[in-house]
């Protein structure tokens, strides 16, 4: 099943009103190709279903494509940044720094200093040493720091080990006991104004449940840290909702709802940090079959796109559809889709059932548009690959392939 606005014509796949083969051909590959559409509906299903005063904030690591922040922000939607990179990102694009929240483990001091004299709207600290480092820069700069803690919520989502984060065997977050202490101690302190608590319990998460529970627990403790006079202002639920590489997963409605539930009636406010569940499905990687080839194990399909351009199914043994974007009603037969990088843990696919290939034709890797690019590199001196953006007809070139050159940009 194809996600929206990804729809085969005359046996020919297409991104909304284009056909993936004349991106191919204009635009060479490896490419990724996004569909404006799909984000923007993805993005509204957040910004219209959420009570009103709702912030959210788009989780920037997923695809902090300039052009695609750009259309996020226009959207009214805010950014959550993890770096002083992702946050000089969301600033390019002209998101308001009220609406950009800073998270992360091992923020810089340099780091803070910037967030802070951006003026964003909180930085949400995960250890008592980093609220002190928070507390030390904003006294050296004569501002106050809005802070909130995230919450270690011990919530075992049902994800793969690498993006599950919400129990204590993960680095991410304090126990509540000590959340509630440290927000205790920051409301007491002139350079900081604790504003919120948070929660993030990993990623791809396909049951709402777990979510429910962690914003109940926040809920609790935020109303009870109020009642002592701490002045908290919202609710981060995170996000982390999944998308169905494999199987089916909750529309962001869905998800929406049962968390807003959680709050209604609280006078909290609701910041939600959705990511993947909107890029995700609106992207594909296109790759062209280089050679098929055969041992006495395996058969293997070697594409020119592989762990550089998408690293998912090597470090967490992703799962992503992948179809021939002509469809050609060969006979299919049983293969590993690889690429063309020396490590043999290269591959985009393992014992996939794919029609017969021949060198030349193009495949598409589905679902690709979060952690993508994202998580692209040089090794083996491979080239990131062009980034492409359709709407309706019209096709927008919103990062160029790299060149030879650019392996040597960042040299003396």
């Amino acid at each position: 099943m194809l996600p929206p606005h990804f729809t085969f014509r005359q046996h020919n796949l297409h991104c909304e009103d284009l056909p993936l083969a004349q991106l191919a051909e204009q635009f060479g590959t490896p490419l990724y190709v996004y569909s404006a559409t799909a984000i923007r509906e993805r993005a509204l299903a957040y910004q219209q279903t959420a009570t009103s005063g709702a912030l959210t904030c788009y989780a920037v690591k997923a695809n902090p494509n300039l052009h695609i922040l750009r259309q996020l922000g226009q959207l009214g939607m805010g950014a959550d940044v993890t770096s002083g990179g992702e946050l000089f990102l969301a600033q390019q694009a002209g998101i308001p720094a009220e609406r950009i929240l800073y998270s992360g483990v091992g923020k810089t001091r340099a780091e803070i200093q910037t967030a802070l004299q951006a003026g964003i709207f909180a930085l949400h600290v995960e250890s008592a040493e980093e609220l002190l480092a928070v507390a030390d820069v904003a006294q050296q700069i004569g501002c106050v720091a809005r802070v909130g803690v995230r919450i270690n919520p011990q919530v075992a989502a049902a994800t793969h080990p690498y993006i599950r984060t919400g129990t204590f065997q993960y680095k991410f977050g304090v126990p509540a006991t000590e959340g509630v202490q440290l927000l205790h101690w920051a409301s007491t302190h002139p350079h900081l104004q604790p504003v919120g608590i948070a929660a993030h319990i990993g990623s791809q998460i396909s049951e709402i449940e777990p979510f429910v529970q962690s914003a109940q627990l926040l809920c609790q403790l935020a109303s009870e840290l109020r009642a002592a006079g701490v002045p908290l202002e919202y609710v981060d639920v995170g996000g982390g909702l999944g998308i169905p590489y494999e199987k089916t997963a909750p529309h962001p409605a869905e998800w929406v709802q049962a968390v807003a539930q959680v709050l209604a009636g609280a006078g909290l406010r609701l910041v939600m940090e959705p990511g993947r569940s909107i890029v995700g499905p609106s992207g594909v990687l296109l790759t062209r079959v280089q050679y098929n080839k055969r041992n006495p194990l395996k058969q293997f399909v070697i594409v020119d796109a592989g762990m550089t351009e998408l690293i998912r199914p090597t470090l967490y043994q992703a799962y992503h559809p992948i179809t021939p974007i002509v469809q050609s009603f060969r006979p299919t037969q049983v293969v590993d889709i690889v690429g063309p990088i020396c490590e043999s843990s290269d591959y985009l696919a393992r014992e996939r059932e794919l029609p017969q290939v021949q060198a030349g034709e193009v495949l598409a890797v589905m679902l690709a548009g979060a952690y993508g690019f994202a998580m692209s590199s040089n090794y083996n001196g491979h080239l990131r690959p062009a980034e492409v953006l359709v709407e309706g007809g019209q096709a927008k070139l919103i990062r160029r392939r790299e060149t030879l050159a650019d392996l040597l940009h960042t040299l003396p």
